[in-house]
């Protein structure tokens, strides 16, 4: 078999339009190539959502590396802003265009590309999985998720596992992530009294209560960042209203925040703060608070040690750069992952993710399967 070109896979896959939670092709043509490998393919759809595993080797073998990427993108925007086709996937002075190109197709291409050439020439004394979703754009409730769930269910183990979703922020190999903070959505409304702004003292107020709510709430020093984590974070993302009048005091108001948070912190602790503080401003006001919280994920941290460091010297091999272990950046499915097995983070440079005319230097997705190729090696030398 032909070695696999991960720039020609790049470019076949950008061209499914699979915007989320559309599966648009990319998971068939996967499929395809990984079942002429070898490899056994199920999909595991779920809720309308499109996913692949993929194991080459021996169920529940002791040695079993995993990949985790997705093939769903985000949408658009406005079309008429790109200058290249978003799913035409051209090349232009060496990059190569279009919606997922970085995020992260060119990441799925590169393991796939890596994971068939691996096995077809060098068969391992070992596993190797792949799984791929059509969901981590969205909800990421029937994704990843629903992997791991089939998995359990069928018996299916990985020992380790690397995400190919894009690490570095300016160069190749600047950056691998060994976890990642956990992320919090607080939807707060406040209800008062509604009554004439000329006569405030015949009214509750509920602006003023949710104002002073969420002036504590940001001016709080959550932590000072832990050993492996930078400061968590709070911010007000909106406050809202809709009173189109200057005399009326409204009866309700409401406002949206978001917590980023570190090791030190827990979506329960942090739940049961943001529960007190609203109690305290209701008792303040005379206002009713309620609170409808969301946990997208917890922090999580894989600690330094044999993972991290197979994926280091794979990329400094590579790049001739040792990679920051990081625990920066949003969520990723690596949330998910993390009760199954040890999980590391790499992949390319993420610049254009999720923008207009988004683009891949072609030569790094041929280094990404050079890296990748070499953790393989590696773990089962």
């Amino acid at each position: 078999m032909p070695q696999i070109n991960p720039e020609t896979l790049t470019a076949a896959l950008v061209r499914c339009a699979s915007v989320t939670p559309d599966e648009g092709g990319a998971l068939v043509l996967l499929q395809d190539l990984l079942e002429d490998a070898g490899f056994i393919c199920t999909r595991v759809d779920r809720g309308g959502v499109s996913n692949l595993f993929a194991r080459w080797g021996d169920k529940g073998h002791a040695r079993t590396f995993g990949f985790n990427g997705h093939t769903d993108v985000v949408p658009l925007g406005d079309p008429a802003d790109w200058t290249m086709p978003p799913f035409g996937a051209k090349v232009k002075d060496g990059f190569l265009y279009g919606r997922g190109a970085t995020d992260m197709k060119s990441g799925v291409a590169a393991f796939a590309a890596a994971a068939v050439d691996f096995v077809t020439q060098t068969p391992p004394d070992g596993a190797i999985i792949l799984t791929i979703t059509g969901d981590e754009e969205g909800d990421a409730v029937d994704g990843t998720v629903a992997l791991l769930d089939w998995m359990e269910k069928a018996d299916e183990t990985m020992s380790v596992c690397l995400v190919g979703e894009p690490t570095c922020p300016d160069h190749m190999g600047q950056m691998m992530k060994i976890g990642r903070r956990g992320s919090l959505n607080a939807h707060v409304t406040v209800k008062g009294v509604q009554g004439h702004s000329a006569y405030p003292h015949r009214a509750i107020n509920p602006l003023h209560a949710l104002v002073r709510l969420m002036d504590r709430l940001a001016s709080h020093d959550l932590d000072a960042g832990t050993d492996h984590f930078d400061a968590s974070t709070l911010a007000v993302v909106t406050i809202d209203t809709g009173n189109p009048a200057t005399n009326v005091i409204p009866a309700e108001a409401r406002a949206t925040l978001n917590i980023r948070f570190n090791d030190a912190h827990s979506g329960a602790s942090l739940s049961e703060w943001l529960r007190a503080e609203a109690a305290k401003a209701d008792a303040e006001f005379g206002t009713t608070t309620d609170l409808t919280i969301k946990i997208s994920g917890e922090s999580f941290l894989t600690p330094p040690g044999p993972l991290s460091d197979l994926v280091a010297r794979a990329v400094e091999a590579e790049t001739g750069t040792v990679p920051e272990a990081s625990t920066s950046g949003g969520t990723s499915d690596a949330r998910f992952v993390k009760n199954h097995c040890p999980v590391v983070e790499f992949g390319l440079v993420g610049r254009t993710m999720h923008q207009v005319d988004e683009r891949v230097e072609v030569a790094q997705i041929h280094q990404l399967k050079r890296i990748y190729t070499r953790m393989l090696q590696d773990y089962f030398a």
